[in-house]
């Protein structure tokens, strides 16, 4: 045995990745980030519109902030009185994914919701508003309020899929059946006839605005490349919104017909649980922790600087921006990223690591906008390409890869992350999803939906198009990307990212006794290896040949 060799001294995790809070920031250091953020981007002198009356609602969704909230800065400019409303919904939270049944959403990411809107509460009570809460569905919720509180406006982000698509359509057909009387909520139409409350959609998830591109979203490009160099050329990313001193005044009445503000949900509430991991990343919920986890990564730990060259990372909270969990929530503005970043690049330096940070936000913008342009397309077998392949739904082989016991060390070490923390590098991402259906033959459409299960950062826009994406090759890529060859070799990918084998045993405590070079290649000291592999060694097999001289890096993006 090598257990005498100097490479195999007993293994012992770096401090930092014990169970490591993001952000590692205490809770007044958070408070004080976020405290300056608001203050940075709050204007005395803004006024609400002149005439501005009666009642809107913010209907919050996946946009849980207050800074840079296009919805909520409208809602307060065109009315007296502003009330947020946040709902509960059982299909977002107790249903299953569309075709595989697994839960749609995990209890790691429903706590870290959870987090979220605690915040959210707290923050806009800072500024006057509360958070009612209530449990159901939209479309029966938000008809209910709008009339109690006679609101003559629903203001709310615009999503992109079809889920979410489909309740906006409900909830606009329920106002639709609510009549304001005459002289309340501001309203009244041509002859004095009553109206109805409106809702009025505004977007706000993207760094650059629908509007602002240089082409309708039906025109997108389908190669990422041309649509960057398009919008960096011909594009500006708006600045984020001001904010006055105070959203208030919340409402007066209404509120005792509603039976009061309501109560975030818990966990227990919802059925679920969570098993508190001692390894991997925590992150904190809320916004107030995501303007504090930008201050921390860009200035405190001042990490952005070396962004691109650590960003390959797959151990501890600082090799990635980790900003991801809270932009997919909406806790986190883009355009406020983007900020910080041009802000860094004038006080302190702009090199190919800031810019780096832009670059993975345009492909979150790229993925958003395509679910716009091929709508359903990005969730179907073929994807928007309607390619006709043959995939197994082999449940056994699954399951070996969900439950990481495929008997490769460095496939299972991230699945092992994932389930415990809810959280996958971006290298990580690219390795599985290549493991899976390249090396699996699986159908690419379960590893999608047990990412929307798992993961924090799900958002359907990225996570299925990064799959779709994932899932390419010449004869099986249901990507809309021209290119071939999505192959992720898994000893080339072990000898590149984790050549000392600390990943894999920090997550895979039966390898750290092995000599630091077997840990990735451990052979009989571990599991047996459920499939081989289409490259064993550098060496193609036969039957499986494809063109090899077209291969892009990178290909799992957004995460950061």
């Amino acid at each position: 045995m090598a257990a005498s060799t100097s490479s195999s001294i007993p293994f012992r995790p770096p401090r930092a990745v014990l169970a490591a809070a993001v952000p590692s920031l205490g809770a007044e250091e958070t408070a004080a980030a976020a405290d300056e953020a608001f203050r940075r981007h709050t204007s005395p002198g803004l006024r609400r519109a002149v005439g501005a009356g009666g009642v809107a609602v913010v209907w919050f969704r996946s946009d849980l902030r207050v800074l840079d909230n296009e919805a909520l800065a409208r809602a307060w400019a065109a009315s007296g009185v502003v009330l947020p409303v946040y709902c509960v919904d059982p299909r977002a939270l107790a249903g299953a994914t569309h075709r595989f049944g697994f839960p749609k959403t995990g209890a790691l990411r429903a706590q870290f919701l959870i987090e979220c809107l605690g915040d959210l509460k707290r923050n806009l009570q800072k500024r006057g508003l509360d958070l009612l809460v209530r449990h159901g569905k939209p479309e029966d919720i938000l008809p209910a309020i709008a009339k109690a509180v006679s609101a003559h406006t629903v203001y709310a982000h615009k999503e992109t899929c079809s889920e979410e698509l489909l309740v906006e359509r409900l909830v606009r057909r329920g106002l639709e059946q609510v009549v304001l009387p005459q002289g309340q909520g501001g309203a009244s139409g041509r002859n004095n006839r009553p109206l109805s409350p409106k809702l009025q959609l505004v977007w706000g998830a993207t760094m650059y605005h629908t509007d602002d591109l240089p082409f309708p979203v039906s025109n997108l490009p389908d190669v990422y490349t041309q649509f960057r160099k398009a919008v960096e050329s011909k594009s500006s990313v708006r600045s984020c919104g001001k904010l006055p001193p105070s959203l208030g005044p919340a409402p007066g009445s209404g509120l005792d017909e509603l039976g009061g503000w309501g109560s975030i949900p818990t966990l227990e509430s919802l059925g679920l649980s969570v098993t508190k991991s001692e390894k991997g990343m925590r992150f904190v919920g809320g916004e107030s922790a995501a303007l504090g986890r930008v201050h921390e990564y860009f200035w405190k730990n001042d990490q952005v600087k070396v962004y691109k060259e650590t960003r390959n990372g797959m151990l501890g909270p600082d090799y990635s921006t980790k900003f991801s969990p809270w932009l997919a929530s909406g806790s986190l503005s883009p355009r406020y990223v983007c900020e910080e970043v041009k802000r860094y690049e004038k006080q302190q330096v702009a090199n190919d690591s800031t810019y780096w940070v832009l670059f993975e936000l345009i492909w979150r913008d790229y993925f958003r906008f395509l679910s716009a342009k091929y709508g359903n397309s990005i969730f179907h077998l073929g994807g928007p390409r309607k390619v006709a392949s043959k995939w197994s739904q082999d449940e056994a082989l699954f399951e070996s890869w969900k439950d990481g016991r495929t008997g490769y060390p460095l496939i299972d070490a991230n699945m092992k992350e994932l389930l415990a923390t809810g959280f996958m590098s971006n290298r990580g991402r690219q390795i599985v999803c290549s493991f899976l259906v390249r090396d699996m033959g699986i159908d690419w459409r379960m590893g999608a939906e047990w990412f929307e299960t798992c993961l924090l950062d799900y958002d359907p826009a990225s996570n299925y198009g990064n799959w779709t994406y994932g899932a390419a090759g010449p004869l099986t890529g249901v990507g809309n990307d021209p290119r071939e060859d999505r192959y992720f070799s898994i000893p080339k990918q072990a000898k590149t990212y984790d050549p000392d084998g600390k990943y894999v045993a920090y997550w895979l405590p039966e390898l750290r006794s092995l000599a630091k070079e077997r840990r990735n290649f451990p052979g009989a000291s571990y599991i047996k290896q459920v499939v081989p592999l289409k490259f064993d060694g550098g060496h193609q097999r036969k039957d499986q040949q494809f063109n090899r001289q077209t291969r892009p890096k990178n290909i799992y993006r957004r995460q950061k």
